[in-house]
């Protein structure tokens, strides 16, 4: 797959699933959002797709297409829906022409919560709330950008045939937020939890560690040597999963 196309699939499969983490998490998106009843359908042609479901308090984003949306967002390519995660175009509505004035007053309020969230800087993440959310966020972009880039990036599906069937999860000590990447006869699935007995693990003994680890700004061997970083069971899908995560730099800045 071409790279516009890998992007498109970050964006819509590992990026846009965090404003399930937002209202979950954020008093502020969830004030904003209680009372919206609304299911967006993301349709990139020849590219992929996805629904973001609000049920008056809870998100949902989901892979694919929603049987009754109530708004259709047409992006003409890849490319197309990638400039508009970035902020330089625009989708075209093809159903939902009423609901406009939500699309372009209310719905950006969220997204740009999820931007001020995920791009915090080191002053906002000195605030334990904002920290642990972002942590929360960049944990569950980077399981799930795995999947993406082992199915569709050129590299990621060189490394792919090499992982066994099993299950690596991290997992951020002492109560989580915990991920799992299952992998089964060439199935690829992320569970928001840890499993019993999973093949490999990463254990991070705290918020502030995770984030420092998440975000490449830890001194991982010296971690793992005393211990602030844990990991077992099979290193060889460890080192996999390394591999494949640092290709989300050349995707998303």
């Amino acid at each position: 797959m071409d790279a516009a196309y890998v992007k498109a699939c970050l964006n819509l499969h590992a990026v846009l699933p965090n404003l399930e983490e937002l209202v979950a998490h954020d008093p502020e998106s969830a004030r904003l959002s209680k009372n919206w009843d609304i299911r967006i359908q993301f349709l990139a042609r020849n590219g992929p797709t996805a629904c973001v479901a609000f049920d008056r308090g809870r998100c949902t984003v989901n892979r694919g297409n929603h049987a009754k949306p109530n708004v259709k967002l047409f992006f003409t390519s890849p490319d197309h829906l990638n400039r508009m995660m970035d902020g330089k175009a625009n989708p075209i509505p093809v159903k939902g022409f009423t609901r406009l004035g939500f699309l372009s007053k209310e719905f950006p309020k969220l997204t740009d919560r999820l931007e001020a969230i995920l791009k915090a800087g080191e002053e906002q993440l000195r605030d334990p709330d904002v920290l642990a959310l972002n942590t929360r966020m960049t944990l569950y972009t980077a399981a799930y950008a795995a999947r993406e880039l082992l199915l569709y990036d050129k590299v990621g599906r060189l490394i792919a045939p090499s992982i066994p069937d099993g299950a690596i999860s991290l997992a951020i000590l002492p109560d989580g937020p915990e991920v799992t990447l299952s992998f089964d006869h060439g199935r690829i699935d992320v569970l928001k939890s840890g499993v019993d007995a999973p093949h490999a693990l990463i254990q991070l003994g705290s918020m502030a560690i995770a984030h420092d680890f998440l975000n490449s700004h830890l001194d991982t061997y010296a971690a793992i040597t005393d211990g602030r970083v844990r990991i077992r069971g099979q290193i060889p899908m460890i080192d996999a999963l390394g591999t494949v995560l640092d290709r989300v730099p050349h995707y998303l800045s």
